[in-house]
């Protein structure tokens, strides 16, 4: 048995977390914490706070005594908002509290299209513009070009959490460009894990979302491999061997 942990602001879609442990059919535990989210806002100051040592911290002991061997940060605005290395330093803490490896759902985009061989993404945003253009940076940084990213303009991630499958479909739609060899879907308040194998269909191309990528980046830190059809690419490509 393989025990994952994951810290998740607040409660939006965090059932997709015991879905995808589901689709995983494999000795795989999922156990998640939710950490206090503060002020529900897409905004910069407010994610810095949500994403700050004490609320992270105030999660890890829960994790300890559960026994996981690996701790995500499962928030992808509230690490990529920090930049590039502000968002190392948050990790690097965060290891340091629970004594075990970490990362976050920013590094996990970075790792996951690393692993299926992509270099050109777009991205797909429930962010305000000046939020999602932010991702589009980090991304850079981490060697990812963007070929585009859509915003959505919402505030708050519990709007977010109302939306179904039309809206998410429609959001992948308007962000998927001819040149982009994925599509990123980059909110952990969004349901995504029902989706991915559907999205993936229509639009012909790798779909890697929020909640997906953080699971994925779990097994990662562990050094799991789980072949998971239902959860698109991610879960059924062998990893691209760079020369």
């Amino acid at each position: 048995m393989t025990a994952l942990g994951f810290l998740y602001p607040g409660y939006s879609a965090e059932d997709d977390y015991p879905r995808i442990e589901q689709l995983l059919g494999s000795d795989i535990r999922v156990d998640l914490v939710h950490t206090d989210i503060g002020e529900d806002a897409h905004r910069v100051d407010a994610l810095l706070r949500m994403g700050a040592p004490e609320p992270l911290a105030a999660g890890v002991e829960a994790l300890r005594l559960a026994g996981v061997e690996a701790v995500v940060w499962a928030c992808t605005s509230g690490s990529f908002v920090y930049g590039w290395e502000g968002a190392h330093g948050q990790v690097r803490t965060l290891a340091l509290a629970a004594g075990m490896p970490a990362s976050s759902t920013s590094f996990a985009f970075v790792h996951a299209a690393a692993e299926i061989g992509v270099r050109r993404v777009a991205v797909g945003a429930t962010y305000p513009d000046d939020v999602a253009r932010l991702f589009g940076d980090f991304l850079r940084a981490g060697g990812v070009e963007v070929t585009g990213v859509r915003p959505s303009g919402i505030i708050t991630a519990a709007e977010v959490g109302s939306w179904g499958e039309d809206e998410v479909f429609a959001l992948a739609r308007a962000a998927d460009r001819p040149d982009a060899e994925a599509v990123l879907l980059p909110d952990t308040a969004l349901h995504t894990a029902a989706h991915v194998a559907g999205l993936e269909k229509e639009l012909g191309k790798p779909v890697l979302t929020a909640n997906q990528v953080t699971v994925w980046e779990g097994l990662r830190l562990t050094g799991r491999r789980v072949n998971a059809p239902a959860l698109g690419a991610l879960f059924t490509r062998e990893p691209v061997v760079q020369a």
